[in-house]
Protein backbone atom coordinates (compact mmCIF):
# COMPACT_ATOMS: atom_id res chain seq x y z
CA UNK A 1 0.00 0.00 0.00
CA UNK A 2 1.45 3.21 -1.39
CA UNK A 3 2.24 5.66 1.33
CA UNK A 4 -0.92 7.69 2.86
CA UNK A 5 -1.55 10.87 4.34
CA UNK A 6 -3.40 11.34 7.75
CA UNK A 7 -6.79 12.37 6.45
CA UNK A 8 -6.66 9.14 3.92
CA UNK A 9 -5.80 6.76 6.68
CA UNK A 10 -8.80 8.22 8.71
CA UNK A 11 -11.34 8.02 5.70
CA UNK A 12 -9.65 4.11 5.24
CA UNK A 13 -10.37 3.09 8.75
CA UNK A 14 -13.60 4.90 8.98
CA UNK A 15 -14.86 2.98 5.57
CA UNK A 16 -13.92 -0.39 7.18
CA UNK A 17 -15.55 0.21 10.20
CA UNK A 18 -18.53 1.74 8.44
CA UNK A 19 -18.54 -1.57 6.30
CA UNK A 20 -18.02 -3.89 9.40
CA UNK A 21 -20.06 -2.42 12.16
CA UNK A 22 -22.49 -0.02 10.51
CA UNK A 23 -24.57 -0.20 13.52
CA UNK A 24 -23.90 -1.23 16.68
CA UNK A 25 -25.85 -1.40 19.79
CA UNK A 26 -23.70 -1.12 23.41
CA UNK A 27 -24.79 -1.14 27.13
CA UNK A 28 -23.16 1.01 29.87
CA UNK A 29 -23.39 3.48 32.15
CA UNK A 30 -23.53 7.71 31.13
CA UNK A 31 -21.21 10.02 32.09
CA UNK A 32 -19.60 13.63 31.56
CA UNK A 33 -22.79 14.05 29.90
CA UNK A 34 -23.07 17.41 28.48
CA UNK A 35 -25.14 19.80 25.76
CA UNK A 36 -22.56 22.19 23.49
CA UNK A 37 -24.61 24.94 22.19
CA UNK A 38 -28.33 23.94 22.73
CA UNK A 39 -27.15 21.42 19.70
CA UNK A 40 -24.82 18.55 20.49
CA UNK A 41 -24.82 15.54 22.75
CA UNK A 42 -21.68 14.62 24.55
CA UNK A 43 -20.94 11.95 26.90
CA UNK A 44 -19.02 8.97 27.75
CA UNK A 45 -20.84 5.22 27.98
CA UNK A 46 -18.32 3.00 30.84
CA UNK A 47 -18.33 -0.20 32.23
CA UNK A 48 -15.73 -1.45 34.93
CA UNK A 49 -13.00 -0.79 32.75
CA UNK A 50 -13.29 0.74 29.34
CA UNK A 51 -15.14 4.55 28.76
CA UNK A 52 -16.50 5.25 25.15
CA UNK A 53 -16.48 8.64 24.16
CA UNK A 54 -20.45 9.15 22.18
CA UNK A 55 -21.61 12.01 20.30
CA UNK A 56 -24.84 13.00 18.82
CA UNK A 57 -27.46 15.96 18.36
CA UNK A 58 -30.18 16.78 20.50
CA UNK A 59 -32.72 16.43 18.27
CA UNK A 60 -31.87 12.81 18.58
CA UNK A 61 -32.32 12.78 22.33
CA UNK A 62 -35.89 11.36 23.13
CA UNK A 63 -35.09 10.63 26.74
CA UNK A 64 -33.48 12.69 29.63
CA UNK A 65 -29.83 11.69 30.56
CA UNK A 66 -27.75 12.46 33.59
CA UNK A 67 -24.74 11.04 34.82
CA UNK A 68 -24.44 7.54 36.75
CA UNK A 69 -27.73 6.37 34.60
CA UNK A 70 -27.76 2.80 32.68
CA UNK A 71 -28.31 2.92 29.17
CA UNK A 72 -28.43 1.09 25.78
CA UNK A 73 -27.19 3.25 22.77
CA UNK A 74 -27.51 2.44 19.08
CA UNK A 75 -24.72 4.07 16.83
CA UNK A 76 -21.86 3.36 14.41
CA UNK A 77 -18.00 3.79 15.50
CA UNK A 78 -15.67 5.81 13.71
CA UNK A 79 -11.92 7.53 14.20
CA UNK A 80 -12.61 11.88 13.64
CA UNK A 81 -10.44 14.32 11.91
CA UNK A 82 -8.59 14.86 14.93
CA UNK A 83 -7.38 11.18 15.33
CA UNK A 84 -9.79 10.26 18.15
CA UNK A 85 -11.99 7.01 18.17
CA UNK A 86 -15.99 8.31 18.77
CA UNK A 87 -18.87 6.62 18.92
CA UNK A 88 -21.31 8.45 16.61
CA UNK A 89 -25.19 7.74 18.78
CA UNK A 90 -28.49 7.68 16.93
CA UNK A 91 -30.82 6.27 19.60
CA UNK A 92 -30.25 6.17 23.78
CA UNK A 93 -32.88 4.51 25.74
CA UNK A 94 -32.53 3.92 29.78
CA UNK A 95 -32.40 0.38 30.91
CA UNK A 96 -32.55 -1.05 34.64
CA UNK A 97 -35.06 -0.20 37.05
CA UNK A 98 -33.07 2.94 38.37
CA UNK A 99 -32.21 4.49 35.35
CA UNK A 100 -35.74 4.22 33.72
CA UNK A 101 -37.90 5.19 37.12
CA UNK A 102 -35.21 9.06 36.92
CA UNK A 103 -35.61 9.23 33.19
CA UNK A 104 -39.41 8.34 33.51
CA UNK A 105 -40.07 11.24 36.67
CA UNK A 106 -37.77 13.56 34.81
CA UNK A 107 -39.64 13.76 30.99
CA UNK A 108 -43.11 13.48 33.43
CA UNK A 109 -42.33 16.62 35.17
CA UNK A 110 -41.11 18.58 31.67
CA UNK A 111 -43.97 17.48 29.73
CA UNK A 112 -46.67 18.03 32.60
CA UNK A 113 -45.06 21.66 32.79
CA UNK A 114 -45.61 22.18 28.55
CA UNK A 115 -49.46 21.29 29.64
CA UNK A 116 -48.91 17.90 27.50
CA UNK A 117 -51.04 15.74 29.97
CA UNK A 118 -53.99 18.42 30.57
CA UNK A 119 -57.29 16.98 30.61
CA UNK A 120 -58.57 20.02 29.20
CA UNK A 121 -56.97 19.30 25.89
CA UNK A 122 -58.03 15.80 25.73
CA UNK A 123 -60.93 14.68 23.57
CA UNK A 124 -63.76 11.95 23.96
CA UNK A 125 -64.42 9.58 21.35
CA UNK A 126 -67.09 9.53 19.01
CA UNK A 127 -70.18 7.72 19.82
CA UNK A 128 -71.04 5.71 16.12
CA UNK A 129 -67.59 3.98 16.09
CA UNK A 130 -67.55 2.03 12.87
CA UNK A 131 -63.82 2.45 11.93
CA UNK A 132 -60.74 2.31 13.72
CA UNK A 133 -56.54 2.42 13.63
CA UNK A 134 -54.37 -0.39 15.89
CA UNK A 135 -50.95 0.23 16.25
CA UNK A 136 -49.65 -3.03 18.09
CA UNK A 137 -47.82 -6.54 17.21
CA UNK A 138 -49.85 -8.41 15.79
CA UNK A 139 -48.44 -11.28 17.08
CA UNK A 140 -48.59 -10.43 20.62
CA UNK A 141 -50.92 -11.59 23.26
CA UNK A 142 -52.82 -8.39 24.28
CA UNK A 143 -53.49 -7.68 20.82
CA UNK A 144 -54.94 -11.14 20.23
CA UNK A 145 -57.25 -10.08 23.37
CA UNK A 146 -58.33 -6.65 21.78
CA UNK A 147 -58.87 -8.32 18.72
CA UNK A 148 -61.26 -11.33 20.63
CA UNK A 149 -63.15 -8.78 22.48
CA UNK A 150 -63.63 -6.46 19.69
CA UNK A 151 -65.38 -9.52 17.62
CA UNK A 152 -67.35 -11.14 20.18
CA UNK A 153 -69.03 -7.60 21.63
CA UNK A 154 -70.26 -6.08 19.05
CA UNK A 155 -69.82 -6.95 15.06
CA UNK A 156 -69.58 -4.71 12.32
CA UNK A 157 -66.97 -2.47 13.26
CA UNK A 158 -63.98 -2.21 10.50
CA UNK A 159 -60.50 -2.54 12.07
CA UNK A 160 -57.25 -1.35 10.40
CA UNK A 161 -54.09 -2.34 12.01
CA UNK A 162 -50.37 -0.98 11.40
CA UNK A 163 -48.23 -3.86 13.17
CA UNK A 164 -45.35 -2.66 15.16
CA UNK A 165 -42.49 -3.49 17.63
CA UNK A 166 -43.61 -2.87 20.92
CA UNK A 167 -41.08 -2.99 23.11
CA UNK A 168 -37.21 -2.27 22.60
CA UNK A 169 -34.96 0.79 21.18
CA UNK A 170 -36.72 0.37 17.61
CA UNK A 171 -40.51 0.93 18.81
CA UNK A 172 -41.17 4.39 19.04
CA UNK A 173 -40.38 5.30 15.29
CA UNK A 174 -41.94 2.62 13.82
CA UNK A 175 -45.19 3.67 16.58
CA UNK A 176 -44.73 7.08 15.09
CA UNK A 177 -45.10 6.33 11.66
CA UNK A 178 -48.12 4.38 12.14
CA UNK A 179 -49.70 7.46 14.01
CA UNK A 180 -48.71 9.80 10.72
CA UNK A 181 -49.98 6.65 8.80
CA UNK A 182 -53.67 7.31 10.34
CA UNK A 183 -53.59 10.57 10.54
CA UNK A 184 -52.89 11.04 7.18
CA UNK A 185 -53.79 8.35 4.65
CA UNK A 186 -57.02 6.89 6.29
CA UNK A 187 -60.27 8.05 7.74
CA UNK A 188 -60.14 6.09 11.17
CA UNK A 189 -62.15 7.86 14.06
CA UNK A 190 -60.09 6.56 16.65
CA UNK A 191 -56.75 5.09 16.74
CA UNK A 192 -56.00 2.36 19.05
CA UNK A 193 -52.48 1.84 20.88
CA UNK A 194 -52.05 -1.43 22.68
CA UNK A 195 -48.71 -3.74 24.17
CA UNK A 196 -50.12 -6.47 26.93
CA UNK A 197 -48.03 -6.61 30.38
CA UNK A 198 -44.51 -7.08 30.58
CA UNK A 199 -41.48 -5.64 32.74
CA UNK A 200 -39.78 -1.73 33.17
CA UNK A 201 -37.95 -2.55 30.40
CA UNK A 202 -40.04 -3.85 28.06
CA UNK A 203 -42.48 -1.05 28.30
CA UNK A 204 -40.05 1.57 28.36
CA UNK A 205 -40.61 2.71 24.61
CA UNK A 206 -43.80 4.17 25.72
CA UNK A 207 -41.93 6.73 27.54
CA UNK A 208 -39.74 8.10 24.32
CA UNK A 209 -40.21 11.53 24.09
CA UNK A 210 -40.64 11.69 20.22
CA UNK A 211 -43.45 9.30 20.68
CA UNK A 212 -45.39 10.85 23.80
CA UNK A 213 -45.42 14.22 21.17
CA UNK A 214 -46.58 12.45 18.73
CA UNK A 215 -49.64 10.51 20.67
CA UNK A 216 -50.33 14.08 21.93
CA UNK A 217 -50.47 16.14 18.17
CA UNK A 218 -52.55 13.37 17.09
CA UNK A 219 -55.41 14.99 15.10
CA UNK A 220 -57.38 11.90 15.75
CA UNK A 221 -58.27 10.49 18.89
CA UNK A 222 -56.05 7.94 20.42
CA UNK A 223 -56.43 5.77 23.05
CA UNK A 224 -53.75 4.06 25.11
CA UNK A 225 -54.22 0.01 26.54
CA UNK A 226 -50.30 -0.47 27.37
CA UNK A 227 -49.41 -2.85 30.36
CA UNK A 228 -51.29 -3.59 33.18
CA UNK A 229 -53.70 -2.01 35.50
CA UNK A 230 -51.09 -0.57 37.30
CA UNK A 231 -48.97 0.22 35.07
CA UNK A 232 -48.44 3.98 33.88
CA UNK A 233 -46.68 5.19 30.83
CA UNK A 234 -45.97 8.75 29.66
CA UNK A 235 -48.27 7.89 26.32
CA UNK A 236 -51.12 6.89 28.81
CA UNK A 237 -50.68 10.10 30.45
CA UNK A 238 -50.74 12.20 27.04
CA UNK A 239 -53.46 10.16 24.88
CA UNK A 240 -57.34 11.05 24.95
CA UNK A 241 -58.77 7.72 26.65
CA UNK A 242 -56.71 5.64 28.99
CA UNK A 243 -57.89 1.75 28.81
CA UNK A 244 -56.38 -0.04 31.91
CA UNK A 245 -55.26 -3.03 29.42
CA UNK A 246 -56.13 -4.19 25.59
CA UNK A 247 -58.76 -5.71 26.79
CA UNK A 248 -59.80 -2.58 28.30
CA UNK A 249 -59.71 -1.08 25.08
CA UNK A 250 -61.74 -2.98 23.39
CA UNK A 251 -64.57 -2.39 25.90
CA UNK A 252 -64.47 0.84 25.48
CA UNK A 253 -64.70 1.38 22.25
CA UNK A 254 -67.63 -1.07 21.50
CA UNK A 255 -70.86 -2.22 22.78
CA UNK A 256 -71.92 -5.57 24.29
CA UNK A 257 -74.24 -7.68 22.91
CA UNK A 258 -75.85 -8.81 26.32
CA UNK A 259 -76.28 -5.63 27.65
CA UNK A 260 -77.53 -4.39 24.19
CA UNK A 261 -80.37 -6.89 24.49
CA UNK A 262 -80.86 -6.01 28.07
CA UNK A 263 -81.49 -2.23 26.94
CA UNK A 264 -83.81 -3.41 24.39
CA UNK A 265 -86.26 -5.53 26.80
CA UNK A 266 -86.17 -2.92 29.19
CA UNK A 267 -87.08 -0.38 26.43
CA UNK A 268 -89.62 -2.38 25.72
CA UNK A 269 -91.37 -2.75 29.17
CA UNK A 270 -90.60 1.11 29.32
CA UNK A 271 -92.96 1.94 26.46
CA UNK A 272 -95.36 -0.79 27.43
CA UNK A 273 -96.02 0.73 31.14
CA UNK A 274 -95.89 4.33 29.08
CA UNK A 275 -99.03 2.99 27.16
CA UNK A 276 -100.61 2.33 29.80
CA UNK A 277 -100.66 5.38 31.77
CA UNK A 278 -101.67 7.06 28.85
CA UNK A 279 -104.75 5.07 28.59
CA UNK A 280 -105.54 5.79 32.08
CA UNK A 281 -104.74 9.52 32.15
CA UNK A 282 -107.50 9.61 29.40
CA UNK A 283 -109.89 7.68 30.67
CA UNK A 284 -109.07 9.50 34.09
CA UNK A 285 -109.70 12.74 31.61
CA UNK A 286 -113.20 11.51 30.51
CA UNK A 287 -114.26 10.58 34.39
CA UNK A 288 -113.25 13.77 35.29
CA UNK A 289 -115.45 15.60 32.86
CA UNK A 290 -118.60 13.65 33.91
CA UNK A 291 -117.84 14.58 37.15
CA UNK A 292 -117.65 18.32 36.47
CA UNK A 293 -121.02 18.32 34.38
CA UNK A 294 -122.70 16.81 37.19
CA UNK A 295 -121.61 19.36 39.56
CA UNK A 296 -124.50 21.27 41.14
CA UNK A 297 -122.95 24.79 41.41
CA UNK A 298 -122.51 24.26 37.25
CA UNK A 299 -126.20 24.17 37.62
CA UNK A 300 -126.80 26.79 40.10
CA UNK A 301 -124.36 29.45 38.35
CA UNK A 302 -127.31 29.15 35.43
CA UNK A 303 -129.39 30.75 37.55
CA UNK A 304 -131.40 27.08 38.85
CA UNK A 305 -131.74 26.63 42.56
CA UNK A 306 -131.84 23.98 44.72
CA UNK A 307 -135.14 23.75 47.31
CA UNK A 308 -135.39 21.65 49.80
CA UNK A 309 -137.95 21.27 52.90
CA UNK A 310 -141.61 20.21 52.99
CA UNK A 311 -144.08 21.10 50.36
CA UNK A 312 -147.15 21.15 52.23
CA UNK A 313 -149.56 24.05 52.93
CA UNK A 314 -147.71 25.75 56.18
CA UNK A 315 -144.85 24.10 55.84
CA UNK A 316 -141.34 25.83 55.56
CA UNK A 317 -138.63 25.43 52.61
CA UNK A 318 -134.89 26.03 52.50
CA UNK A 319 -133.75 27.57 48.60
CA UNK A 320 -129.99 27.12 47.65
CA UNK A 321 -128.86 29.83 44.65
CA UNK A 322 -125.27 29.94 43.88
CA UNK A 323 -124.74 33.07 45.89
CA UNK A 324 -127.76 32.98 48.32
CA UNK A 325 -129.59 30.84 50.66
CA UNK A 326 -133.32 31.70 51.46
CA UNK A 327 -136.21 30.23 53.50
CA UNK A 328 -139.68 30.65 52.49
CA UNK A 329 -143.60 29.84 53.77
CA UNK A 330 -145.70 27.43 51.39
CA UNK A 331 -149.00 29.04 50.65
CA UNK A 332 -150.44 26.99 48.14
CA UNK A 333 -149.68 23.48 46.80
CA UNK A 334 -150.61 21.79 43.40
CA UNK A 335 -150.31 18.92 42.48
CA UNK A 336 -149.51 18.61 38.20
CA UNK A 337 -150.58 15.39 37.94
CA UNK A 338 -147.42 13.83 36.75
CA UNK A 339 -147.51 9.98 37.17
Amino acid sequence: MENLTPTDLVSLINQTLEYAYASVTVVGEVSEFKVNQGKWVFFNIKDEETSIPCFMTLWQLTVPLEDGMKVVVRGAPKITKWGKFSFTVSKVAPVGEGSLKKAFEMLKKKLAHEGLFDVSRKRSLPEDLTKIGVISSVDAAGYKDFVKIINARWGGMKVLTAHTQVQGIDAPEQIMRALKYFNERTDVQAIVLIRGGGSKDDLSCFNDEALVRAVAASKIPVVCGIGHEIDESLCDLACDVRASTPSNAAELLTKDRKTEKIAEKIDKIYQKILSEIRVLESEASQKKRIIETLNPELVLKQGYAILGGSLTVGGVVKITTFDKEAEAEVKKVINKGVK
